[in-house]
């Protein structure tokens, strides 16, 4: 695996929608768009080097093109059905311009709709999903894609204990499936994990049980699996979790070895600390035989992430698992963040807002950590990504990072700083677990502020980071075609 090396030349001066000068990536920034206080918006690529930028302004809805050069081409307002259309999903579609997932109210009764659009977001298709017989039910939809991006899975919770879901085909754009069923003893806001759904529609619901200190010998996670894969019969099984406590889990699907993978965060006399972590497999074909394996955290590898000298492990407070990374081998690697929110409630550490005062909140993300693990859940290599991260009363909007999947290598990308001026750099990580820190660009007099945890990959080698600041929205492509 071959890393070229990055060199960072001088630019003379900046233009709004030309490249910084660069060797090894080039970074490119696209006109202003305003933006109102109620907008949101949806980034994506057309398979054509374009971008498409989706804003939902509530009761209108445009969709914009930039080119490669990051110039605005072209912009189109578009409706929906006139009765209040609620926006529930927006993905790129498979070739090219992009799904729309959508609800409104047709003779009192829900509907739940998809279109499909084009790359010049001329509507190509629409279907009806589902009516609901019910007038005075509103779904509160979630909406889960598979990682090709071609099923939607479309579920909501009646009364905290019955789930029902769908799968949709956006390709065929056609129903799958569409099943209730309702776990025993379930409260949502206590025992949901994730719901995931695979490449060929099949739906994993996944519970965490009995997860408490006083009762953590009884600790398991439980799957409710349905879809093509089981003959559409529900499938429940458990995992228990040998007298552990999960401390933070993430799951998700390896549709090339088809399984069920999951790396978490462990803790066993103290729930407010994270003490190891933790591998899991569950192979589609055999669920009853899955592969657990947990581990200690070494005494340095604490002291390091705690910033103190050498100590007994007693575990890391603050820590998250933010993502999964599959290998192509039947691996992964668990990437962790230090992370917290600290409430000033003291009167004087509040501001004013529409509702009165509120308390200052401020939001620290700070060190990266990644544990890479074999298929038999043996551990290949970990490594510490050293960052410090602070901002104040911004929802941590400019924090943490964005990882860029190369063919060479991962990239995590971040703002040094939480402020208007400040310096992006990156952690270039190599399969074997060696990794370098470059810096990308400098912000200094160019009016950006990233949002590097909303950016999108639009390509093997390119991803594009909103930048907001004074209500003013540009699209900032970097590209590492260099890296080869």
């Amino acid at each position: 695996m071959k890393i070229f090396p990055f060199r960072l030349l001088s630019c003379l001066v900046f233009y709004l929608a030309l490249p910084f000068c660069g060797a090894a990536q080039t970074v490119t920034v696209s006109p202003p768009v305003v933006l109102r206080d109620e907008t949101s918006y949806e980034i994506f690529g057309d398979d054509r080097g374009n971008v498409l930028l989706f804003k939902n302004k509530t009761s209108e809805f445009q969709v914009q093109g930039f080119d490669a050069n990051m110039n605005l081409s072209w912009e189109k307002d578009f409706e929906l059905d006139r009765k209040s259309p609620i926006i529930e999903g927006v993905v790129q579609a498979d070739g090219g311009g992009f799904n729309l997932i959508y609800q409104f109210r047709q003779k009192l009764l829900p509907v739940l709709k998809i279109h499909r659009y084009s790359p010049a977001a001329n509507l190509v298709d629409s279907v009806t999903i589902k009516r609901f017989d019910q007038s005075f039910f509103s779904p509160s939809f979630e909406i889960e894609f598979s990682e090709d991006k071609n099923i939607a899975l479309i579920w909501y919770v009646k009364e905290q204990t019955e789930v029902n879901a769908l799968a949709f085909d956006m390709r065929q754009m056609k129903l799958l499936w569409e099943k209730n069923f309702s776990p025993d003893n379930m409260l949502m806001y206590r025992d949901f994990l994730q719901a995931i759904v695979d490449n060929d529609g099949n739906m994993y619901f996944i519970l965490s049980k009995d997860n408490s200190s006083g009762r953590h010998r009884q600790h398991f996670m439980e799957v409710f699996d349905f879809g093509p894969g089981t003959d559409s019969t529900l499938r429940r099984y458990t995992v228990p979790m040998q007298d552990n406590l999960t401390y933070d889990v993430k799951f998700a699907y390896d549709n090339l070895h088809h399984s069920l993978k999951a790396g978490g965060l462990y803790s066993n006399d103290n729930p407010s600390k994270a003490e190891g972590f933790y591998f899991l497999s569950i192979d589609s074909a055999r669920p009853d035989s899955s592969l657990l394996k947990f581990y200690p955290f070494e005494d340095d590898f604490v002291a390091i992430l705690n910033e103190k000298e050498k100590v007994k492990n007693r575990g890391i407070p603050e820590a998250t698992v933010q993502k999964i990374v599959m290998r192509t081998d039947g691996g992964f690697i668990l990437v962790g963040e230090l992370n917290k929110e600290f409430q000033r409630g003291a009167t004087n550490s509040s501001v004013y807002g529409r509702t009165g005062f509120r308390p200052v909140i401020d939001y620290y993300y700070d060190d990266v950590f990644l544990i890479s693990l074999h298929p038999d859940g043996n551990v290949h290599w970990k490594d510490i990504l050293h960052k410090k991260q602070y901002s104040q009363d911004d929802s941590a909007m400019y924090s943490s990072f964005f990882l860029a999947k190369t063919p060479s290598a991962l990239r995590f990308v971040y703002n040094d700083e939480i402020k208007h001026e400040n310096t992006v750099s990156e952690y270039v990580v190599r399969g074997n677990g060696e990794f370098d820190r470059n810096a990308v660009m400098s912000t200094e007099r160019k009016d950006l502020q990233l949002r590097f945890r909303d950016a999108v990959q639009v390509s093997g080698y390119d991803f594009v980071v909103p930048s907001e600041r004074r209500n003013r929205l540009k699209l900032v492509r970097i590209s590492f075609r260099g890296d080869r």
